[in-house]
């Protein structure tokens, strides 16, 4: 049977359910926050089609896609970029346990959605406790909507999430559902001695819980994690295919380079390290389908006016590199790669993010060791 109770059960097997939380998971109907064709496993399900399957999905630890593209029209053969979704249970649940939520307190969402994250915590504190915002308006008002149908009534308003919502300020916990390159200032104003859950990072490596903490006007705190959300809309960099990226290929310069391009793929700590100087390029990895065991390692700069492209070969001692535009994307991952070991290969866990009035600052261990 496909009910909240089933979705606990799979959440209490996996040891995923916070101190609580168990209540809340248990008691609030995830089918009435979803629409009737939702995207999840890799599958489109209509629940007019198939109810059973798409109960079975909505009552499963799975990430549910809700609107791509923004709700614009998607032709077929467009790209289609995941803008809206409701997480996997399991990682809404991590970052609530980050968020340590306790009764009387008051929580300040940003990114609505389908409202079920708001739900829990309405469920949890009191809807009068819970404040959440969207930037889309469809969103919003499709949050409130399904939020009512629930029974519950936190306030959501539609707005830029980087503005928080002063005028119910002050707040005790901020909790972000997708992506920010930096952590808004307003943020840390909003909730002058409380706690910031967000996921963090730049385009190469945006795959980190931000943990803060704020006293006397400052933020300060770590990383753990390794969640994959939707970015913030605000400045959001074109998305889309490889062949969006590439062009003046017969212009292109190429070199060698001793350092493996698969020396980065598959390792967080180094890709977090050349993600703080590449925060404004994205990579992807893509693997012969030969059988060969090659692959090139692409790096693709936000902006599209530059690309670089390192090629890999099983046991070869030199490789490929192409790049083209005014960046020489490939020197700096490659730059940066080895400053990071240089530094001893530091993990990332061992990093630190500070959030003042004058901006925000990477640190390695300390504060004093600023790293960005």
């Amino acid at each position: 049977m496909s009910t909240p109770a089933r979705l606990l059960e799979i959440l209490t097997s996996q040891g995923a359910v916070p101190t609580g939380w168990a209540d809340t998971v248990g008691a609030v109907r995830r089918e009435l926050f979803l629409p009737d064709t939702i995207e999840a496993g890799g599958l489109t399900i209509s629940r007019s089609e198939s109810p059973e399957r798409w109960l079975a999905a909505v009552y499963d630890d799975l990430h549910v896609i809700t609107q791509v593209n923004d709700g614009r029209e998607t032709p077929e053969g467009t790209y289609r970029l995941p803008t809206s979704s409701s997480s996997l249970p399991s990682i809404m649940l991590e970052m609530l346990d980050l968020l340590e939520v306790r009764e009387g307190q008051r929580v300040l969402e940003l990114g609505a959605a389908t409202g079920y994250n708001a739900a829990w915590l309405a469920h949890r504190l009191g809807s009068d406790h819970v404040t959440s915002v969207d930037i889309d308006p469809a969103l919003a008002e499709q949050a409130a909507r399904n939020l009512d149908a629930a029974g519950f009534h936190p306030q959501v308003f539609c707005g830029p999430g980087e503005y928080g919502r002063p005028d119910g300020a002050p707040y005790d916990r901020v909790i972000a559902t997708y992506t920010v390159p930096e952590v808004p200032y307003a943020w840390v104003e909003q909730a002058p001695t409380g706690r910031i859950i967000t996921p963090w990072g730049g385009s190469f490596f945006p795959y980190s819980f931000a943990v803060l903490d704020v006293t006397d006007g400052e933020a300060h705190g770590r990383f753990t994690g390794y969640p994959a959300f939707m970015r913030t809309r605000r400045n959001r960099p074109h998305r889309g295919y490889l062949a969006d990226f590439l062009h003046h290929r017969e212009e292109a310069a190429e070199s060698r380079t001793d350092l493996s391009p698969l020396s980065f793929d598959g390792d967080p700590d180094a890709l977090f390290f050349i993600g703080l100087d590449l925060p404004d390029a994205w990579y992807m990895r893509v693997d012969a389908d030969n059988g060969s065991g090659e692959a090139t390692f692409w790096i693709l700069a936000d902006d599209r006016r530059s690309w670089a492209a390192a090629d890999h070969a099983p046991g070869a001692g030199e490789y490929v590199v192409t790049q083209y535009g005014p960046r020489p994307l490939w020197d700096e991952a490659q730059r940066s790669y080895r400053r990071w070991e240089k530094r001893g290969r530091p993990e990332r866990d061992r990093a630190g993010l500070s959030v003042t009035r004058d901006g925000e600052r990477v640190w390695l261990d300390t504060p004093g060791d600023v790293v960005r």
